[in-house]
């Protein structure tokens, strides 16, 4: 049997979309995985031992299905759902089945606020995809995987953080799932650890503000590092304060202990750090008590709906510093 995986994006995504792919692999007798997502995305399912072969998406979707067709697929399990891939799956004319999104669910909740979502985790939605093929979840959690040519080491840190540290991931996808620059320096301040920051490019100017309240103790990793080596900073650290951004899943599948600060989205969506269901490390979500107006996106924008941003303004850095302190 030949099963054709399709999620194009993005990083935390993909990384959700780890479990179900394990256990097809592991419980249906024979099969062979195949997962089809963008060429940006290859450096996290190309070194995954479950999947077989990887496929790219072009800019031209129909050069894609002209490579596609040359496969014969048994079935699709569609874990995107979107007008891409249902005109993908048109073409292959192959059985396929989908996750539920539940989209009008979380506009509902999102803009007003009425909850109507079930308490099953994305990953949970995405394995109940594979029902047909008698596969169920093995509870191990997410998996990362990395190619060979990932070399990075503690010897690439600063000898001050070699020892051990804390890593932020101050990055995000959106402005208003960002927590405010004065907010990380007085989470740092309270830590009294060694802190490596995370993020990509757009995210050093900011890195250069919270680095420079103590150019000693936090070393600013933002923009220098691919994903991968980013990932193995996370592998390295002791815990993990994140966003609400794909790094947070990485973290998890190395089962780091992690803080999520949640700011327009919130745990209610079921993105929040997914774990095995024994010896879990510790997590805390961050939320603003009886705030009424979160979650105000599904994904985030580029800017607070309110106007007062209290998701993150009020956001209780003594008690998130706490967190920290405990779980260490």
């Amino acid at each position: 049997m030949r099963l054709l995986f399709i999620r194009f994006s993005s990083i935390g995504d993909i990384v959700l979309t780890t479990p179900a792919i394990r256990c097809a692999k592991q419980q249906i007798p024979g099969v062979e995985i195949h997962f089809l997502t963008k060429r940006s995305m290859e450096d996290l399912v190309a070194a995954n031992p479950y999947i077989d072969q990887c496929h790219y998406l072009e800019s031209d979707v129909d050069a894609t299905i002209d490579a596609l067709k040359k496969i014969k697929f048994d079935y699709i399990i569609d874990l995107h759902h979107n007008l891409r891939t249902w005109k993908i799956k048109s073409a292959l004319g192959v059985k396929a089945f989908c996750y539920h999104k539940l989209s009008l669910k979380k506009l509902l909740l999102a803009k007003l606020h009425i909850n109507l979502l079930p308490t099953t985790h994305v990953c949970e939605r995405y394995i109940d995809s594979l029902k047909y093929f008698n596969v169920v979840n093995d509870g191990k959690g997410l998996d990362y995987f990395f190619p060979s040519k990932t070399s990075f080491s503690a010897a690439n840190l600063p000898t001050s953080h070699q020892a051990g540290f804390v890593a932020f991931v101050i990055g995000a996808s959106y402005f208003n799932k960002k927590m405010p620059i004065d907010k990380w320096i007085q989470l740092a301040a309270k830590i009294k650890m060694p802190i490596v920051l995370i993020g990509g490019k757009e995210d050093e100017m900011a890195a250069t503000s919270i680095a420079t309240s103590n150019s000693i103790g936090i070393y600013n990793a933002c923009g220098k590092y691919s994903i991968q080596e980013s990932a193995s900073i996370l592998q390295m650290s002791k815990l993990v304060v994140s966003h609400d951004t794909g790094f947070l899943h990485i973290a998890a599948a190395f089962k780091k202990p992690t803080i999520t600060i949640w700011g327009a989205t919130s745990p209610a969506l079921q993105f929040e750090a997914y774990y095995p269901r024994e010896n879990a490390p510790a997590h805390y979500n961050a939320l603003v008590p009886n705030l009424n107006c979160q979650p105000c996106s599904k994904q985030g924008a580029g800017k607070c709906p309110q106007g007062h941003f209290a998701c993150m303004q009020l956001q209780d850095i003594d008690l998130v510093a706490s967190k920290v302190l405990a779980f260490l």
